[in-house]
């Protein structure tokens, strides 16, 4: 059974020394689990008894192509009108609870490891029938139209329906969960789980043109960042803007696994 790491909120004491581990820097940003706490909670219009944390959004020169939110929505809470934005795409991904969201009247019931694409245009709504609290990552994207390219259709997985594939010559110990089809050039975005054994290495510092947003699901590694090594855990959060040097050396005892965001398969803008 997988675990995800979900944040809990709350607030740290007054006695707590202000040292931490949060970075940014023109490269990458750093936001530790240790972060996301009551006060820098938000809300949405047309959200009942919902709040976010806001991991990334659009910044002019650093990283520009997306938003994600860790969503907590309680105990019959949701929206009927989720996103103004008709051109937004979305992915969601549950880490913790239950749910049903109901993509273009058609009902799914999502539980954890549940994961969601809804193309733009398209109408969806989101409830929470359950007595807890529901958590779930929110990926939006400007949808980038290509003339005679049709959008993605819609689709409802969970993580434990995919097969992870193994990256070449790693006898396993890098895998990657891919969600869609990575020659489906529909697609402008790719949201995928990689997962790490101990041990596991990305064994060199791959420098490319995709953003990226990257959440700690499970476990904990050291992570290359630009020029720097930081230590992460299940919670943390890491945003590289394009061309950002990275690499990973996964630790502990148990596997290794983020959540990552990528545009793709688009002309760059000039």
């Amino acid at each position: 059974m997988t675990n995800y790491y979900a944040p809990k909120g709350g607030l740290p004491p007054q006695s707590q020394i202000h040292t931490g581990r949060a970075i940014f820097t023109e490269a990458y940003a750093f936001i530790p689990r240790g972060v996301m706490s009551d006060i820098v909670t938000s809300n949405l219009p047309h959200w009942q008894n919902t709040r976010l944390w806001v991991l990334a959004r659009p910044l002019s020169g650093f990283a520009e192509t997306f938003s994600q939110y860790i969503m907590e929505v309680g105990p019959g809470g949701g929206s009927d009108n989720p996103d103004a934005d008709d051109n937004s795409e979305a992915v969601l991904f549950v880490t913790e609870g239950e749910m049903t969201l109901t993509i273009a009247g058609e009902g799914h019931e999502m539980t954890s490891g549940g994961y969601a694409y809804i193309p733009p245009t398209v109408n969806w709504t989101l409830k929470n029938n359950s007595k807890n609290n529901v958590c779930f990552h929110w990926i939006r994207k400007s949808y980038e139209w290509v003339e005679g390219i049709s959008a993605p259709e819609a689709f409802v997985t969970n993580d434990s329906q995919i097969e992870p594939i193994a990256m070449p010559d790693t006898n396993g110990k890098w895998a990657t969960t891919r969600f869609v089809d990575p020659a489906d050039t529909r697609h402008d975005m790719h949201v995928n789980i990689v997962t790490f054994e101990p041990g596991g290495v990305i064994p060199f510092a791959e420098t490319h043109v995709m953003e990226h947003g990257i959440y700690v699901l499970e476990g904990k590694a050291v992570y290359l960042l630009n020029k720097d090594w930081v230590e992460v855990e299940a919670g943390d959060f890491m945003w590289l803007r394009a061309f950002c040097p990275q690499a990973c050396y996964a630790g502990g005892n148990s596997n290794f696994r983020y959540l990552l965001y990528k545009d793709v398969n688009r002309h760059m803008a000039l």
